[in-house]
């Protein structure tokens, strides 16, 4: 019996391992998609915006579209399959691409940001790439699978700026409109890598099975893990999009702004290719606290100078933080639902993640203009704080609670 689980969990995660090289380089992909948008939002609205003080509404606009689709991909997921929910994804990010250029080509800044909000309802859509290479596997190559997909954004870091630097020009005088085209090429490149994903529709008996969803929002473990999720997302956004306004206001110049951005992203990125094994290592809760305290590092880096290295080194610390605290806190989330359950759980939590996003989007700007940045880096502290301690006392009940089993039933001495 143990010979023959064995041999399924090999071949389960055979094909999980299969998925996850599609689904890290549709991450790829899909985040060279958002990295044109966060490149080029702002100039664009600026230019076609009837006030400049509408600039970055595009930008919010795209987060907006991050929190309207989370809740829709689960239940598309549910109901027809993860696959078709990838496919609707990556037709939003053609039309984005399209509509996009478009809206440069005539000038239309309600278009625009239409085309930015369909970008985030992609962006919605990719972020279940992580959960979905975690389908059918061993409890041991979760965190794994995780984790290399989220690896993927390593090379959106790269293709994302290069594809605007490359193409920004074409169509003179309509700056960027060229790159949006090639957007939507690029999305299209990612539904033909997700039609292969092997993510066969739940069956029928599941659609209705599994708990309530507000009783698996009430276990503590989920509590922690959302929590966490919400802290670690929307501080690293809000220190992220106020990085290269403060560094403009700071006599710094662009270019500074791009290279501090661009590492970022790697950091963000880059340490997925060990983070899953560091959770299986030392466990969720650990990296996630580790991630938690390196975003707290970054806020006292960004409090101690304005040169260029002080907030290129706040950028990096703040991406390496935000990788360790959201690949750990969406490890936890896997440890919270049966299987039958993922789908509505998974795109809860991302709800919840990207609805606070879209709140504080649309402040961060002011919360600069009229308080500066050491204001803020000062904001980062008291959420890391509210987090280390729900993880922690969630952490101190569940080993309690073992010791007491084990207390209760005893091994029989020999």
């Amino acid at each position: 019996m143990i010979d023959v689980t064995a041999g399924e969990e090999t071949a389960d995660d055979a094909r999980a391992r299969a998925n996850v090289m599609r689904l890290a380089a549709a991450q790829a992909l899909t985040g060279a998609n958002s990295a044109v948008i966060f490149a080029t939002g702002s100039i664009v609205g600026a230019s076609i915006a009837p006030s400049l003080s509408l600039a970055t509404v595009p930008l919010s606009m795209y987060v907006v579209g991050l929190a309207a689709g989370t809740l829709p991909t689960g239940a598309i997921s549910r109901r027809y399959g993860r696959r078709i929910a990838f496919i609707i994804g990556t037709g939003c990010g053609t039309l984005t691409g399209l509509l996009g250029s478009l809206a440069i080509l005539r000038g239309s800044f309600p278009l625009f940001c239409f085309a930015t909000f369909l970008g985030g309802l992609y962006g919605a859509v990719a972020q279940s790439y992580r959960f979905a290479a975690a389908d059918g596997a061993s409890a041991a190559f979760r965190p794994k699978a995780v984790s290399w997909v989220m690896a993927g954004g390593v090379f959106a870091g790269v293709l994302g700026p290069q594809l605007v630097q490359w193409t920004m020009e074409i169509w003179p005088p309509y700056l960027f409109a060229f790159s949006f085209v090639m957007q939507a090429l690029v999305a299209l490149v990612a539904m033909a890598i997700l039609a292969g994903v092997d993510a066969p529709k739940p069956a029928q008996a599941d659609l209705h099975a599994g708990r309530p969803l507000l009783e698996i929002a009430r276990q503590p473990r989920f509590i922690a893990a959302a929590l966490c999720g919400v802290i670690a997302y929307p501080m690293m956004n809000l220190v992220m999009t106020s990085a290269p306004l403060a560094m403009k206001i700071c006599g710094l110049s662009v270019g500074d702004s791009n290279f501090a951005i661009q590492w970022h992203i790697v950091a963000m990125y880059g340490p997925s290719f060990f983070t899953g094994a560091l959770i299986a290592r030392f466990g969720a809760p650990a990296i996630v606290a580790w991630g938690l305290l390196l975003e707290a590092t970054a806020a006292t880096i960004g409090l101690s100078g304005i040169t260029a290295m002080h907030f290129w080194a706040t950028l990096v610390v703040l991406g390496a933080g935000w990788n360790f605290a959201f690949v750990g806190a969406s490890a936890l989330v896997l440890e919270t639902h049966l299987p039958q359950e993922k789908n509505k759980v998974q795109a809860f939590n991302d709800f919840l993640i990207f609805g606070m996003m879209a709140i504080g989007s649309f402040s961060s700007g002011q919360l600069l203009a009229n308080y500066g940045w050491s204001a803020v880096n000062m904001v980062v502290y008291p959420p890391v704080a509210l987090g280390l301690v729900v993880l922690a006392l969630v952490s101190f009940a569940r080993r309690r609670g073992r010791l007491a089993a084990v207390d209760e039933f005893p091994e029989p001495s020999i």
